[in-house]
């Protein structure tokens, strides 16, 4: 029986910290994503959360195999209002759940609970894949 192709995803920051903590599972997976032609896909703010200084190889080295994604303006509504409606307060968390919601894409997170939240109030149906 052949392997299951990966589906697509998305990490938030607690991925990027992980990759960049050089977490094996974290970097088995993805190459696997990579192998299979799925790119994941990283919000901005993401990055912006994890990323500290240049020598962050390992993140770097990740991010390169990623498709970064900028928040724009309708992009920004969208987040406050999910919040509003999740009564939560982390944009970037938002932002992801919206990401995988509009992508149909799993989210790859090292904080399972706030995302599941957010993903139901985004009407997602994506599995929260913890790292």
């Amino acid at each position: 029986m052949p392997a299951a192709q990966p589906e697509p995803v998305v990490y938030d920051a607690g991925a990027l910290i992980a990759a960049d903590r050089n977490n094996r599972e974290l970097w088995a997976d993805h190459r696997a994503r990579l192998e299979a032609g799925v790119l994941p896909l990283v919000p901005a703010p993401a990055v912006a959360r994890a990323s500290r200084s240049l020598s962050q190889v390992q993140l770097r080295r990740l991010l390169r195999g990623c498709d970064v994604v900028a928040m724009t303006e309708p992009d920004a509504h969208e987040v406050g209002g999910l919040l509003a409606k999740s009564a939560t307060s982390d944009v970037v968390d938002a932002f992801v759940a919206l990401l995988a919601s509009h992508e149909h894409a799993n989210t790859v997170t090292s904080d399972s609970a706030e995302l599941s939240h957010l993903l139901r109030c985004a009407g997602g149906t994506a599995r929260v894949i913890e790292v």
